[in-house]
């Protein structure tokens, strides 16, 4: 599907030079003299290296339609992971280099979202929240805030995480996958 050099977002697959790249950033830009063009920052999905390149309000780029298909997370095994197509059952494996840092936050029986493009995995969608026990922080101090200040902690996963001075060790809470920031205590 063809789209204006304008209409490009972040998360975009599109077709460049015979590759796929992913957007990554984009900047608006109109400057006082000449047209309109869009600075996008974008990652080739094969080989991972990174260009910018603008494109002209006028120019036409190739968006590429992703395939959409929920797999259920198994294993981890060396840089493999290892999921289940939910309908047929039938197995796949990709590399860990796919989500990255990410992967902590797999946990067994997860549906991750894998957009496919020719029966190939392009990128994996994780749930936005989940949820996870605090094994290491601070102890509370008191007068502190809890508007104002976070401390460190370690979640069960690794992950290192800020939270409120009134999470305490064994606490459960969920946190948001996208950006490792903490978002809630679990009820």
């Amino acid at each position: 599907m063809k789209i204006d050099g304008v209409s490009i977002r972040p998360g975009y697959v599109l077709e460049y030079n015979n590759n796929l790249w992913a957007v990554t950033k984009t900047q608006h830009t109109q400057p006082g003299k000449g047209g309109a063009y869009m600075q996008v920052e974008m990652k080739d999905v094969k080989h991972g290296t990174k260009t910018n390149v603008r494109f002209r309000s006028d120019e036409k780029v190739e968006k590429v339609r992703l395939d959409q298909v929920d797999f259920q997370f198994l294993y981890v095994e060396g840089n493999d992971i290892h999921f289940m197509h939910q309908e047929t059952f039938e197995q796949i494996t990709l590399p860990v280099s796919l989500l990255d840092e990410r992967v902590a936050y797999l946990q067994e029986g997860m549906i991750v979202q894998i957009e496919m493009y020719d029966e190939d995995a392009i990128s994996a969608q994780l749930p936005e929240h989940v949820v996870l026990e605090v094994v290491e922080t601070e102890p509370v101090v008191k007068g502190q805030t809890a508007a104002s200040s976070y401390k460190p902690s370690i979640l069960n996963n690794g992950v290192r995480v800020m939270v409120p001075p009134f999470i305490e060790t064994g606490t459960k809470i969920i946190v948001n996958t996208t950006d490792s920031s903490y978002v809630e205590r679990a009820k």
